[in-house]
């Protein structure tokens, strides 16, 4: 179908019900439900398409099944970690090193950056292992979902290496390929790197917040009641998973010992290993089966199954986490068997949702959405303002359809020449005309990650809440508030200011001290007299 202003009814009332009514499940049906009617014209035959159609394409897709395999593996992993004490062995270890809510933000924003070659692998891991720490320390579950959904896609999307990285840099390349420009398409992806306004400001507002331990707008309200009332979730809400925990009385049991920190720490070190370990070797082989004799590393990773890669990774973590578990006598192994799938059940919620989001995404497909979105864009497309419209258009598109790596997909083959063609027929500089060229590459992969790591339907929003066990509508309403400061700041700082030849550099240095001025004039303490919580 050719997008027309229908095409944006289906996400825009998924979202808009969504956060109004904090039913993402309904919301998301109704979105796919409205959708169907408008492709079919007919209430009933689209309610059927909803089942045979979109819900089963969701669910036959390779990759939504790796990713449904990978989230339930290691769901079941964390539940035998929690039922063996090891999860509780781990966050006892590291309790005795970080102190206080600072330490324990700080400490999940560095996990979150340093696991950078993958969002999923990063959202789960450190969600599922800072999440007991955490509570503990009284942050609240809407607070560690923000800190893991936002050093997940912002960090993989400006590591020098890394699976987004293999992607976005072979888009480039194809782009390159069409206009026949002989240039490195790696070579101008790290030109492009200081140009990632967004993603950048986003690392850097992280840590700004968990050093400085304040917090402003929807956030704040939810620290406050963790802090002030020790609830890390709101009364009502609904986890997007439940992982089970040891419990309170078999935590102060006189014969309860606190299990090895390696209890855990190798099953998690085994999922982030074989996951290194299968991008490299897994690429390098198809590479060199693609007639690529001696691969570099970005074409290694350019030509790895990451979906498959985490698949092994999660198998490896969850057989590991059993083993352990019943050679170390911490369980019997029916017992670890049960631990394995009270944590897989966990997951349900987070995987409905998961496959919904999928099916709006195959609707928003069909309509178009993201051709109507581009084709309104043309009408306000200039030289100078090229980087801005595109970072803008990009994050109205991945927010609208939950899918960066799609949006990516849509809109480089645009752009690339865009980028060339406007500056040149505009006369200007050919230095600035490179800026612009390079802002706006980079404002399609900003932009893209935008709606990646805030939107309601996006895949990665969805696990970063059922990694932290956090509500999911609750996630969403207190990351929003961030995310929006953080693009204003961005557009007004970096992406408008690309287009008239200003340093990248200079523009992140004072798009860093607007937030630093913001946090101080907007931002506030959960609590006054002392930051420390005992553990």
């Amino acid at each position: 179908m050719s997008g027309g202003w229908e095409s944006i009814i289906p996400p825009v009332l998924a979202i808009g019900l969504a956060l109004l009514t904090r039913q993402v499940i309904v919301a998301l049906l109704l979105g796919i439900w409205t959708g169907a009617i408008i492709i079919e014209g007919n209430a009933f035959y689209a309610f059927l398409r909803v089942g045979d159609d979109y819900l089963l394409n969701a669910l036959a897709n390779k990759d939504h099944a790796s990713i449904l395999l990978f989230s339930t593996m290691l769901g079941g992993m964390v539940g035998v970690l929690s039922r063996s004490g090891a999860t509780e062995g781990i966050v006892h270890w590291l309790s005795r090193r970080v102190r206080g809510r600072r330490g324990g933000m700080i400490s999940t924003a560095f996990m979150g950056t340093l696991i950078f070659f993958d969002d999923y692998a990063n959202t789960l891991l450190v969600g599922s292992t800072m999440r007991p720490l955490t509570d503990r320390l009284k942050i609240s579950r809407e607070k560690l979902a923000w800190l893991v959904d936002s050093t997940a896609a912002p960090v993989a999307t400006v590591a020098v290496i890394s699976t987004w990285v293999g992607f976005e840099v072979g888009l480039i390349q194809d782009a390159m390929a069409r206009l026949n420009d002989g240039g490195q398409a790696y070579t101008f992806f790290l030109r492009s790197l200081p140009f990632s306004y967004y993603p950048l400001l986003t690392l850097f507002f992280v840590y700004l917040l968990s050093l400085t331990g304040r917090d402003f707008g929807p956030m704040l309200a939810a620290e406050k009641r963790a802090v002030e009332q020790g609830l890390v979730l709101r009364p009502g809400s609904q986890p997007a998973s439940d992982a089970p925990v040891i419990s309170e009385a078999d935590r102060q049991s006189p014969d309860a010992k606190p299990a090895h920190p390696a209890l855990a720490g190798v099953p998690i070190l085994a999922v982030i290993f074989t996951t290194a370990a299968g991008l490299y070797f897994g690429g390098r082989q198809t590479a060199v089966a693609n007639g690529i004799a001696s691969p570099q590393l970005r074409e290694i990773l350019n030509n790895a199954d990451s979906f498959s890669v985490l698949t092994w990774a999660a198998l490896a973590g969850a057989v590991l986490s059993v083993l352990l578990a019943y050679f170390s006598g911490r369980l019997k192994l029916g017992e670890a068997l049960e631990g394995y799938l009270a944590g897989a059940k966990s997951m349900v919620i987070a995987v409905t949702i998961l496959i919904l989001a999928w099916s709006l995404s195959a609707v928003c497909e069909k309509l178009d959405t993201a051709g109507f979105l581009v084709g309104i864009s043309h009408q306000i497309l200039s030289a100078r303002l090229l980087p801005m419209v595109v970072f803008i258009l990009a994050a109205a598109v991945s927010f609208a359809t939950g899918t960066s790596w799609g949006t990516m997909a849509i809109l480089m083959p645009l752009v690339y020449p865009l980028g060339q063609e406007l500056p040149a027929a505009a006369g200007l500089s050919s230095a600035v005309a490179t800026n612009i060229h390079l802002a706006s590459i980079s404002a399609v992969l900003a932009g893209a990650v935008f709606g990646d790591h805030c939107s309601p339907i996006s895949d990665t929003t969805i696990m970063s809440s059922l990694a932290c066990g956090s509500d999911h509508v609750d996630h969403v309403r207190t990351q929003l508030p961030y995310s929006l400061t953080v693009g204003m700041v961005a557009v007004l700082f970096g992406y408008l200011p690309a287009g008239f030849g200003f340093s990248p550099w200079l523009s992140l240095a004072v798009g860093m001290l607007v937030l630093v001025l913001l946090v101080w004039r907007l931002g506030k303490k959960p609590i006054l007299a002392s930051e420390r919580i005992e553990t």
